[in-house]
């Protein structure tokens, strides 16, 4: 199974649970993962990232390549797939704008063109407002978790050595 990170994944670990100061396991294991192919990203999550300016986004830029990629022409129908779900959904006009112009849009289509799940900390929502990765995942029959599912699912371990 590969997975496809969204930017909050990477943003919260730095943030919240996985500070580069206290828990580099968790890079390292990205890393690992990454150089296997079960994890990856998207060039268009790693502008988010490198908007940022700071640690991660330095981090990021190290891996433009290898873990963030770019999305070639095999995506393109995908594209327009998540595009035509999105247009006829029911989401506000400025909505819909907004999701067709950030990394949500390609992310999703990238997981759907390929057959990845989507790892984000979004969830559900039921406000036509703002269109969340979950929902276009749902509408697209991609299938999504949280960070946390993935981790347990692929048995990852940050045990301290004695």
């Amino acid at each position: 199974m590969a997975y496809l990170l969204d930017s909050d994944v990477f943003i919260q670990a730095k943030n919240l649970h996985y500070g580069f100061d206290f828990c580099p396991a968790f890079w390292d294991w990205i890393d690992r993962a990454s150089s296997t192919g079960t994890v990856t990203s998207i060039e268009n999550v790693l502008i988010e990232l490198l908007a940022g300016n700071d640690e991660l986004s330095i981090w990021a830029g190290q891996r433009r390549g290898s873990l963030f990629r770019g999305i070639d022409a095999t995506v393109t129908p995908s594209l327009r797939a998540t595009s035509s779900w999105a247009t006829t959904s029911g989401y506000d006009t400025g909505a819909i704008s907004l999701f067709l112009q950030v990394a949500d849009y390609y992310l999703v289509a990238c997981a759907h063109a390929l057959g990845h799940v989507v790892v984000t900390h979004e969830r559900p929502s039921t406000s036509t407002r703002k269109i969340k990765i979950p929902d276009a995942c749902l509408g697209l029959g991609v299938r999504f978790m949280s960070p946390f599912e993935m981790l347990r699912s692929e048995q990852a371990r940050f045990v301290l050595s004695s």
